[in-house]
C-alpha cells in the first residue's frame, strides 16, 4: 500500500515555498514511493478549506513545519484535525531557535507537541525520524487490514453502545 503524506505549513513567501519544496523532498527520499500531498500543489483557493480536509482525511501520515514565533494557525487547524482523524500519525519539523512553548523544555504549544510523534531539528533528523515511522506505520496498516478482514469473515462487529 502506497503512502500518502500531507505537507502542511505556511506559504505566503517564497522563502516559505523554497523550504516547502526542501522538506518535501526530504520526505521522498525518507520514504521512496510515498506520495506527498502539498496544498501548494494540489489546493485552489476557491476550494482549499473543502480540499485541503480531504487530503488529510486520505493521508495516513503528516508533516508539518513548525516554524515561527508560534505555529502557523492553518498548520494549527491541520495538526488537529489530522490528529482527530488518523490518530498519532503527525511528524513536526522546526528549525527555528526562538521559545514558542509554554515550558522551558517545549519546542512548540503542549497542543501542537502533544499531537506530534516527535519533532525534528533539521532535515537528517526528519529523515531519520519518517524512515522509522514508515515502518510502523506500514506494520499498522497491515495489522489493522488483517483484523479487519478477519473480524469481517469471522466474527460480527459489536453494536454501538445501547443498541445491543
Amino acid at each position: 500500500m502506497r503512502v500518502r503524506v500531507y505537507l502542511a505549513g505556511p506559504l505566503f513567501s517564497q522563502a516559505e515555498i523554497r523550504w516547502g519544496l526542501e522538506v518535501k523532498k526530504a520526505i521522498q527520499e525518507a520514504l521512496p514511493g510515498a506520495e506527498v500531498v502539498w496544498p501548494h500543489e494540489t489546493a485552489s483557493l476557491d476550494r482549499i478549506f473543502a480540499s485541503n480536509l480531504e487530503a488529510l482525511q486520505s493521508c495516513s501520515l503528516m508533516v508539518a513545519i513548525l516554524d515561527g514565533t508560534q505555529v502557523d494557525d492553518g498548520t494549527a487547524f491541520e495538526v488537529g484535525y489530522h490528529y482527530a482523524c488518523r490518530g498519532p500519525w503527525v511528524v513536526g519539523i522546526r528549525t527555528d531557535f526562538r521559545k514558542a512553548g509554554e515550558t522551558e523544555k517545549a519546542r512548540v504549544n503542549a497542543m501542537i507537541e502533544g499531537a506530534c510523534r516527535g519533532i525534528a531539528g533539521s532535515l537528517d533528523e526528519l529523515k531519520s525520524l519518517l524512515k522509522s515511522l514508515g515502518e510502523s506505520l506500514h506494520k499498522s496498516q497491515h495489522e489493522s487490514r488483517h483484523e479487519s478482514n478477519h473480524r469481517s469473515h469471522h466474527e460480527p462487529l459489536s453494536p454501538a453502545p445501547g443498541e445491543g
